[in-house]
């Protein structure tokens, strides 16, 4: 007979499991039907009713009835991730954004009042500073929340969700989780507080630990890891879960795809290893960059001279846990001077996204639309560097290389 303690993270003592362990064996387990050890796909649109279906809730998610209102990879994957968090529960959907927008229209109705960090997705940004005022009478206010008296200063009576993104995606600011969790629920215990937790993965930070009632995390980005399938995760209290497959899975259809949910679920078993390695690779990156002469600025949160570097220490999940695999740079050149720096790289790839097996680098220009709350510094133009698996050294060497190709050196 088999066990299945371990498959449902469970000990076979008081001891709790380590993060490697549950990584792995969380939403595992072997298939009733073939003795497989591994969870196969089930790619059914449909699942056989009972004799009698007339009692049957149409709109359930709890059992296998329509794949858009849930389906067995799914749960699978949710199982998983509602551990890692440190959550009740978990619900998975279609990607990132869609978790941000199921969490936001979710919990905020007309005449409420939301407060959100002002360096964010570019997908949150605009669903906050534009759709939900526009089009569903919601009010919003745009603060820099790596300061928690500028949350404070905005919270109304109305105030219902502080969403926070930390590290900011750009910018690579950092909030103080529990400050901003403490003064928001001093403010109205009924608020949540909400915060994008993907440039740092459970592994490093879990935002429920310090407070924060919902954790947001895009799946595609280091939980996935190899670059190949969208998800996004919301992990919160089981009665918030509900909610939210109700309104965002159910009826507003975001639900993932088997297919996806089962290669993120795959990818996430290397989860803390990939991560030691992007934390490692990244601040060794950004110690060397911060010593080139022709490098104006280096913003990442490992870094002593980060503004907010305290918090982020203070933050960080387990003794083994790090900074994340972002950061973000510019050069002492002109717009061309970036893009040929970029055009002489060969190791790192000029690529949207983050958290992929390889390196990726973007030029974010001058002319982004949310440049007017960047820090003096990235006004100049600047990169965002998502450091990948590649051995350190390769990756220091070809940015070395890049500059001097590129007349920089």
């Amino acid at each position: 007979m088999t066990s299945d303690l371990t498959h449902q993270g469970v000990s076979f003592d008081d001891k709790p499991l380590g993060f490697n362990t549950l990584s792995i064996h969380l939403g595992n387990g072997v298939d009733a039907e073939t003795g497989a050890i591994r969870r196969p796909i089930t790619l059914a649109n449909a699942y056989a009713l009972p004799y009698d279906p007339s009692d049957i809730n149409w709109s359930s998610s709890d059992v296998n009835l329509y794949t858009r209102n849930g389906h067995p990879n799914q749960r699978y994957l949710e199982a998983k991730l509602a551990k890692l968090e440190g959550a009740e529960d978990a619900v998975v959907l279609a990607s990132g954004v869609a978790a941000l927008s199921a969490t936001f229209t979710t919990f905020l109705n007309r005449g409420d009042h939301a407060v959100f960090s002002d360096t964010t997705y570019i997908a949150a940004y605009r669903l906050l500073e534009q759709i939900l005022p526009e089009k569903y009478g919601i009010e919003t206010s745009i603060v820099d929340t790596s300061d928690p008296a500028n949350v404070a200063a905005a919270l109304k009576p109305n105030t219902k969700l502080v969403h926070i993104e930390t590290p900011a995606n750009p910018t690579l600011k950092v909030s103080d989780i529990k400050t901003i969790a403490a003064l928001v629920h001093d403010h109205n215990p009924e608020a949540v507080v909400s915060v994008d937790n993907t440039f740092n993965s459970p592994f490093n930070v879990r935002p429920l630990d310090l407070g924060a009632d919902i954790v947001i995390e895009s799946l595609t980005k280091y939980i996935n890891g190899h670059g190949d399938a969208l998800g996004g995760a919301i992990a919160t209290t089981k009665e918030r879960t509900d909610q939210i497959r109700f309104t965002a899975q159910v009826n507003y259809g975001g639900i993932i795809s088997p297919f996806n949910a089962w290669l993120i679920n795959r990818g996430s078993v290397t989860l803390p290893l990939r991560m030691r390695q992007h934390n490692a690779s990244a601040l060794a990156i950004a110690q060397r960059l911060e010593s080139l002469p022709q490098v104006r600025f280096v913003a990442y949160p490992g870094l002593e001279s980060h503004p907010h570097h305290d918090v982020a220490v203070s933050q960080l999940a387990r003794p083994d846990a790090g900074f994340g695999g972002v950061l973000a740079f510019g050069l002492d050149t002109d717009h061309d001077g970036h893009n040929r720096f970029v055009s002489k790289l060969n190791v790192i790839t000029s690529a949207v996204s983050l958290g992929h097996d390889e390196s990726l680098i973007v030029f974010l220009g001058e002319d982004d639309e949310r440049q007017y709350l960047y820090p003096e510094e990235f006004h100049r133009g600047f990169f965002r560097l998502a450091v990948g698996l590649e051995d350190t050294d390769d990756l220091i060497r070809d940015i070395d290389h890049a500059l001097a190709e590129a007349g920089l050196a």
